[in-house]
């Protein structure tokens, strides 16, 4: 979801293998699977029924897993034959928090894969392959929410003024597992299964908000002491919605499940927490999203052109439209239903932007060239 510096060589590139179209493929390309899936998701969570939809989400759930089918064997191939370039993402502090986004794109297509995939290859396989790639994108999340804040500190060169809701990304993949946990409670055998995966979500939970809460006024004080971001990566603003919305999600999603999984006493607590949480929590993300709105007309307004930061516009939203959904399901306000209707507006919108976009620009090679390299003529990201 953004644009770095390229970062200077630190290992040596296999001999006499090359495979140019893939040198800056960076992990942020992971964010085209995550904004395709979540419009799918998003739109299979709306309270109430839309004629059509359906069938259109099943198309856009196939293209999410056809792109990270695609972009799973495209990084491959860039840590076959261009380790040097890896190498020196990790060590790029602009760069390395993007390792988030490939967590969230193996969670985002398996939970697609269950409310949506069903449709098309039956419950039991979608079940099967939704929770391989939970499984999967929870050992990536958590291995990222360790590995890329111990880099930062132990092997980064963070400067001042150069907090980002990039750093982000590590933090909140694995609130994204909290909240696709639950769709996998209710095929676990009953009694100790279901209620350890209950409470496993609910330590994911705590353990990215906790996270969150450390980043948040690191990136909020820099914008108050160094002013707007750059205009490339003013869109990663939309970044912050992320935690917020996904966070609303995960517990209303956990509530549904906590009374086939938990005692009673506990599992009504658990719905009344919800609520209670959920909509302070979308309070604020609808603050922070008229805020980081009237920073991106700013940044327009002075000359912001298309990078893949503008899918930040895309994953972040749907959190939000799938939080507000639920908050809907369980306190039965059609004003909240609304709501998740105007966010599901806007998010399809900016993912067919971001898409349309991301299209020209890598037809034309402009989004695969190195960094300051002259884009060709023929391409129009403006």
């Amino acid at each position: 979801m953004a644009t770095y510096a390229q970062p200077r060589s630190l290992l040596a590139a296999p001999a006499g293998r090359q495979l140019p179209a893939l040198r800056h493929l960076g992990p942020n390309w992971y964010a085209t699977v995550m904004g395709t899936s979540i419009v799918a998701n998003a739109g299979a969570a709306l309270p109430f029924a839309v004629p059509g939809l359906r069938p259109a989400l099943t198309v856009v759930w196939g293209l999410s897993a056809l792109l990270l089918g695609a972009l799973l064997l495209a990084r491959a191939g860039h840590w076959a034959y261009h380790r040097d370039q890896a190498g020196a993402h990790l060590l790029d502090p602009a760069v390395a928090p993007f390792y988030g986004c490939l967590a969230m794109a193996l969670l985002s297509v398996g939970g697609t894969t269950v409310t949506v995939g069903r449709d098309v290859i039956g419950l039991d396989a979608a079940v099967a392959a939704g929770t391989v790639l939970w499984g999967a994108g929870t050992a990536v999340g958590l291995g990222a929410a360790v590995a890329i804040p111990y880099l930062m500190v132990v092997r980064h060169r963070v400067e001042p003024g150069s907090a980002s809701p990039v750093w982000l990304l590590p933090v909140v993949a694995p609130m994204v597992s909290a909240a696709l946990g639950p769709q996998i409670v209710p095929y676990l055998p009953a009694g100790q299964w279901r209620e350890s995966m209950l409470l496993c979500c609910y330590g994911m939970f705590g353990l990215s908000l906790l996270a969150t809460l450390l980043m948040m006024p690191l990136i909020f004080a820099r914008l108050l002491q160094h002013g707007p971001l750059p205009l490339a990566l003013t869109p990663t603003l939309f970044l912050v919605l992320g935690p917020l919305g996904q966070s609303t999600t995960a517990v209303n999603s956990l509530a549904d499940v906590a009374p086939g999984a938990t005692q009673a006493p506990y599992a009504d607590a658990l719905g009344a927490f919800a609520v209670l949480y959920g909509v302070p929590v979308m309070g604020f993300a609808l603050l922070w999203l008229a805020l980081a709105a009237a920073m991106v007309v700013r940044a327009a307004r002075n000359g912001m052109t298309f990078a893949m930061t503008w899918w930040a516009f895309t994953f972040p939203v749907g959190t939000c439209v799938t939080g507000a959904a639920g908050l809907a399901r369980h306190t039965g306000l059609d004003a909240l239903g609304w709501l998740a209707a105007a966010l599901y507006a806007a998010l399809v919108v900016a993912w067919a932007v971001a898409g349309v976009r991301t299209a020209r620009g890598l037809v034309s090679g402009a989004l695969l060239a190195a960094p300051g390299a002259p884009r060709p003529m023929t391409a129009r990201t403006t």
